[in-house]
C-alpha cells in the first residue's frame, strides 16, 4: 500500500473518490457529516499544488440522469466550506469530463456530477467498467481513494480506475481502516455491539461473524421484532421478516452457546400508524397489541442496553433503536447515543443512518470516539468480507 504522503501530487492532477453521499429533501443538505470527513484530504491535495478531480455519487440512480440525485448542491456546500470555488461540471460524457479536467490549474478543483449517471459505472459487464475506468483514468495523473462508503462496491471508479493509475488511499479511508481493525483485531473487552435498523436480513452475517467475537450484543429498531416473533411473542403490525425467523432462532442460540449476552427489548413504545403525529404508547415486548406496531424500544430497555454499554471498552453501534426522525419515538436512540458518550474506550458510531441520528438528535461528531462514513461498507468490513476498494488500493 502506498501511503498518501508518499504519493507525488506535486503538479499533478489527482482524481478523487470520495463519498459525498448526503441525505437530501428537496434539494436541501440535511447532514453535511461526509462532505466534512472529505476535508482533510482534499486541503492536504491542494496544499501540495494538485489540482482535483472529485468523482462521487449520490444515491441510486442506475445509470440515468436523474435530476433529484444531481450533486449540484454538494458543489455549493463544498465550496462553502473550503472558502474557494468548485467548478461543477454537470455532465457525465466523457469527451466533457476529459475537457474540463485538462484545463484544470494547480489548486483548482472540479466535481464531476453523479458519477451514477453513467450505467458503466455500476455495470454488472467487468469489460463496460474497464472501458469507463480508462476514460476515467485519461482524466488525472495519480488516483487517490477516499470514498470509503463505496469500497465495498466493485464499481469503476472504486476498483478498475486505482488500477490503472499510481494510487493511494485517502486520510478517511485510512482511518476508517484503523478504526475497523480494532473492532476486528483482539479488541478491548468487554466488547459489546448495538445493532438496530429495520431488517435482520441487512446485518445476518455480520452478527454470525459477530457472535464469535463480541462479549455483549443488543438488538433495538424493526429487526428487534423478528427476534421477538422468533421467540414466539405477538409483534402486533410490527416489522418482520418471517423468512428470517428460522434463521434468528439459530442466532439466539448460537449466542447462548457462545456465551454472548443478547439483550432484546423488554418493553415498546408502539402507535396504531407509521406517523410523527401517532399517539405513543408504552407496553411490555410481551404484551404488544395485535393491531399496532412496535417503533421503539421503551425506556426499561433503553436503560438496560445503556447499562451494558457503558460497561464495555470497545463498542461498535449501527442501526438506530427507532423512527428517531419521529419526536415521539427517538427516545431509545437519545439512550443508546448517550450512553456511547460515556465508553472510557473506544466507541464507534458505524455510518448511515446512525451517524445521521446522533447529528439530528444534537450530538456532536466529537462525542464519540469515531464516526464512520460508511454503514454498509463497515458491516462488510466485519463480516470478514473483502472489499474491491480496498483491494485495489492494496489494503
Amino acid at each position: 500500500m502506498s501511503a498518501l504522503a508518499d504519493l507525488d501530487v506535486v503538479g499533478k492532477r489527482v482524481f478523487l473518490r470520495c463519498d459525498l453521499n448526503v441525505p437530501l429533501k428537496e434539494g436541501v443538505i440535511k447532514d453535511d457529516g461526509r462532505i466534512r470527513a472529505s476535508l482533510p484530504t482534499i486541503q492536504l491535495l491542494l496544499s501540495k499544488g494538485a489540482s482535483l478531480v472529485i468523482a462521487a455519487h449520490l444515491g441510486r440512480p442506475k445509470g440515468v440522469a436523474v435530476p433529484e440525485l444531481t450533486l449540484a448542491p454538494v458543489a455549493k456546500r463544498l465550496s462553502a466550506l473550503l472558502g474557494q470555488e468548485v467548478i461543477f461540471l454537470g455532465e457525465v460524457s466523457s469527451a466533457h469530463m476529459r475537457t474540463a479536467a485538462h484545463s484544470l490549474k494547480a489548486g483548482e478543483i472540479l466535481l464531476l456530477e453523479n458519477i451514477r449517471f453513467n450505467a458503466a459505472e455500476t455495470s454488472k459487464e467487468d469489460s463496460e467498467r474497464a472501458a469507463f475506468a480508462k476514460d476515467l483514468a485519461d482524466l488525472a495523473d495519480v488516483y487517490v481513494g477516499d470514498g470509503f462508503g463505496a469500497v465495498h462496491r466493485k464499481h469503476a471508479s472504486v476498483f478498475e480506475l486505482p488500477q490503472l493509475l499510481p494510487h493511494a488511499p485517502g486520510l478517511l479511508v485510512s482511518a476508517e481502516v484503523e478504526v475497523l481493525k480494532k473492532l476486528t483485531q483482539n479488541p478491548h473487552r468487554p466488547y459489546g455491539v448495538i445493532l438496530g435498523g429495520a431488517k435482520v436480513s441487512d446485518k445476518l452475517k455480520v452478527i454470525e461473524n459477530l457472535l464469535g467475537k463480541v462479549d455483549v450484543l443488543a438488538v433495538g429498531g424493526g429487526m428487534a421484532f423478528t427476534f421477538l416473533a422468533a421467540l414466539g411473542r405477538e409483534v402486533g403490525t410490527s416489522l418482520v421478516e418471517t423468512e428470517m425467523i428460522d434463521a434468528v432462532k439459530g442466532l439466539i442460540q448460537s449466542a447462548d452457546d457462545k456465551g454472548v449476552k443478547l439483550l432484546l427489548p423488554t418493553d415498546i413504545v408502539v402507535a396504531s400508524e407509521f406517523s410523527a403525529q401517532a399517539t405513543p404508547t408504552l407496553v411490555s415486548a410481551d404484551a404488544i397489541p395485535v393491531d399496532c406496531m412496535g417503533l421503539d424500544i421503551g425506556p426499561i430497555s433503553a436503560a438496560a442496553f445503556a447499562c451494558e454499554i457503558e460497561k464495555c471498552a470497545t463498542v461498535f453501534w449501527n442501526g438506530p433503536m427507532g423512527v428517531f426522525e419521529f419526536p415521539n419515538f427517538a427516545a431509545g436512540t437519545t439512550v443508546i447515543a448517550t450512553a456511547l458518550t460515556k465508553v472510557s474506550g473506544i466507541s464507534v458510531v458505524g455510518g448511515g443512518d446512525s451517524a445521521a441520528a446522533v447529528r439530528a438528535l444534537g450530538f456532536a461528531d466529537s462525542d464519540f470516539g469515531y464516526i464512520s462514513t460508511g454503514g454498509g461498507a463497515s458491516l462488510e468490513y466485519l463480516e470478514g468480507k473483502e472489499l474491491p476498494g480496498l483491494l485495489a488500493l492494496g489494503i
